[in-house]
């Protein structure tokens, strides 16, 4: 897998010659982009060549129209990144220039389709709009396509039990509101911000909870409140918004990475979203507010040690003791005891029920040794 940053007025490297060709923003790398690099994949299989996910950088809005351009929701290396972890195996990050942008919809395709990547198929979107003045539709891009004789599938959205489909702008919004859960159901995966550690006013540090001040973030910063995060191996208390009990309304991100010792500044940090906490608020006193804060990093704690829990059931005990990793549902961690409750499949007989909890156990503790130990709930 490589990821390639190339200019369309440049000859592309042979080895994405020939292939099945995926374009579009991909802002967020939802479950909708990774159903269409999945079905991406299956037709570079059919027709022997690479999978080749085509994204821009920087985004078209920044040249045509800076004033409605949003902040994204990846960095272009972290979307290259999840396009390949979806199947891709190459990416290409193509660059954004003013010829680009006026190329016709017909002279898009037959340059960097046909003549850059000498594409046997093309997978697209429902909703995919192409050359200048996005004039290319879908129909035109069937017609083109059959007249070459490239192979087209256009690919239906993923949509919920609900019937509404996954996009890049339910993401947008529920970050926005600070519903990392929601965000995290439409991405399959936490989402990630990152930005640069700068020095702050030490408050933090006074408080006995020491933070890393993030700047320049490279995405869209979610809704104000407190979160329970994650950066790399470290556990983490954030807050974004002001601090409202010392008077200050700037806005701010603001990670205590639990348990942490080292120096951050000046350098860059990445810090996954795991869920909300609270609201910001503001407190009577530094006393009550050192309270929360201690709550609020123990909550925090037990929420990112109950996301590894729920994954090493999924990929590693599931698989295991061969049970569907759904089948175990985890309601909470509190000092090291993990409550969890058996789907119907199993809670049918109390012997199974034991039996089962202690093969998980078993198993969850060469994984995760901060479980003492489980319990069942009814």
């Amino acid at each position: 897998m490589s990821t390639f940053r190339l200019r369309i007025d440049h000859p592309f490297p042979p080895e994405l010659a020939g292939g099945a060709v995926a374009i579009g923003n991909f802002d967020g790398v939802h479950r909708g982009h990774a159903q269409l690099v999945s079905e991406l994949v299956d037709e570079a299989r059919q027709v022997g060549g690479p999978a080749i996910a085509l994204t821009f950088d920087p985004h078209p809005l920044r040249l045509l129209a800076p004033e409605r351009f949003l902040p994204q929701l990846t960095t272009p290396d972290d979307r290259a990144a999840y396009l390949q972890d979806a199947g891709a195996d190459h990416v290409i990050l193509l660059e954004t220039t003013p010829g680009l942008l006026g190329l016709h919809a017909e002279a898009f395709l037959e340059l960097l389709l046909r003549d850059r990547l000498q594409a046997r198929a093309v997978v697209e979107g429902f909703n995919f709009a192409f050359g200048k003045g996005r004039g290319g539709s879908i129909q035109l891009l069937r017609d083109w396509c059959r007249s070459n004789g490239i192979r087209g599938r256009i690919v239906d959205p993923v949509t919920e039990s609900h019937g509404e489909p996954v996009s890049s702008s339910r993401v947008r919004n529920a970050l926005n509101a600070g519903d990392v859960a929601e965000a995290r159901s439409l991405l399959g995966r936490p989402y990630r911000l990152r930005g640069t550690v700068v020095a702050g006013d030490h408050r933090g540090q006074s408080l006995g909870f020491p933070t890393a001040n993030l700047a320049d973030c490279a995405s869209l910063i979610p809704g104000d409140g407190v979160y329970a995060v994650r950066s790399g191996k470290h556990a983490g208390a954030a807050n974004v918004g002001g601090n409202p009990t010392f008077g200050q309304a700037d806005r701010k991100v603001e990670i205590h990475l639990i348990d942490f010792q080292g120096d951050l500044y000046g350098k860059p940090l990445a810090v996954d979203f795991l869920a909300r906490i609270r609201d910001t608020q503001r407190f009577d006193s530094r006393e009550l507010l050192m309270k929360q804060l201690a709550e609020d990093v123990a909550r925090a704690r037990d929420l990112e040690l109950q996301d590894r829990l729920e994954d090493v059931l999924r990929r590693e005990v599931g698989p295991a003791l061969e049970i569907d990793g759904g089948a175990v549902e985890v309601l909470g961690i509190e000092n090291g005891v993990a409550r969890v409750r058996l789907g119907a499949v199993c809670a049918s007989c109390p012997a199974t029920i034991m039996t089962l909890v202690t093969g998980i156990e078993q198993e969850l503790k060469k994984h995760l040794p901060e479980i003492e130990y489980l319990e069942a709930a009814p």
